[in-house]
């Protein structure tokens, strides 16, 4: 599979700050508890923030207190690509924006939140955009 966006690293470094490329092109994380969307309960979309593609709706965004935003869902099921991770010594699952294929974050299951679908989608509020509700 292929991303329907595909740009170069350059052109990538151009359309996003440092911390942006860090976090979506590099697969970093932002430090818990500081992202912008942690605790927002704004109604909206929420958008990659490389490409503009909607991937979770506030609707499924829930309080997980883990210092990350998490959706128990994507707002379709083609909205994110997941791929297995290796990194930090243990086996994860990645979650990426099906369009561009930025890294936003990681998918947990089996965690016992009450939520329709019992995962936790953690993801950095830097990958993401919000477009409020009625804007």
């Amino acid at each position: 599979m292929t991303p329907k966006l595909e740009l170069s690293d350059d052109e990538w470094r151009k359309k996003l700050t440092p911390e942006e490329f860090a976090v979506l092109r590099q697969g970093g994380t932002e430090r818990p508890f500081t992202g912008e969307y942690t605790d927002t309960k704004t109604a909206g979309v929420y958008q990659c923030r490389a490409c503009g593609a909607e991937l979770f709706r506030s609707t499924e965004k829930f309080e997980s207190h883990c210092g990350w935003p998490s959706f128990f869902d994507p707002s379709s099921s083609g909205a994110v690509f997941l791929r297995t991770d290796w990194s930090m010594g243990m086996k994860r699952t990645e979650v990426l924006c099906a369009n561009c294929y930025s890294h936003l974050g990681h998918v947990f299951a089996g965690e016992g939140y009450p939520t329709p679908t019992d995962k936790r989608y953690c993801i950095n509020s830097i990958a993401l955009r919000l477009v409020p509700d009625g804007t």
